[in-house]
This record gives structure tokens, C-alpha cells and sequence, in this order.
């Protein structure tokens, strides 16, 4: 008798370009922590990425009003 396993479930017209990240909880043992610090990090940088550039937006707002005053 042979076990059939189940349909995946990733989805391969969906790309990574969207920014987007999914987590579907699966019941295990012991948690998988190599794709758990994996979705920390990708977080993580994009947390720092928003920040930066907002950091630039900022510095770019404030040096605009100098440049338009020196001509």
C-alpha cells in the first residue's frame, strides 16, 4: 500500500519581488530554526531598509531649501 503524499502548497506564479511573506504553522517536534532566522532577517532588513529611506527622504528635505538659497 503506497502513501500519497499532499498537493504543495507553494505557489510558483507568485514571486519574491512582492515584498510579500507568508508563514504557514506546521505542527513539529522541534521548530525549524534555520527558516525561522531566515524570516527574522528578511524582517529585520526590510525594517532597516524602510528606515533608511526615510533617513534619506529627511536629509534630502532639508538640504533642498539650502541649495535654492545659494543661486
Amino acid at each position: 500500500m503506497s502513501m500519497k503524499s499532499k498537493p504543495s502548497r507553494r505557489r510558483t506564479t507568485t514571486s519574491h519581488r512582492d515584498g510579500k511573506i507568508i508563514v504557514r504553522g506546521v505542527q513539529r517536534d522541534r521548530p525549524d530554526l534555520r527558516k525561522l532566522s531566515r524570516a527574522v532577517i528578511a524582517m529585520t532588513q526590510a525594517e532597516s531598509e524602510r528606515e533608511a529611506q526615510i533617513q534619506h527622504e529627511k536629509e534630502s528635505a532639508e538640504r533642498r531649501p539650502e541649495d535654492t538659497a545659494d543661486e
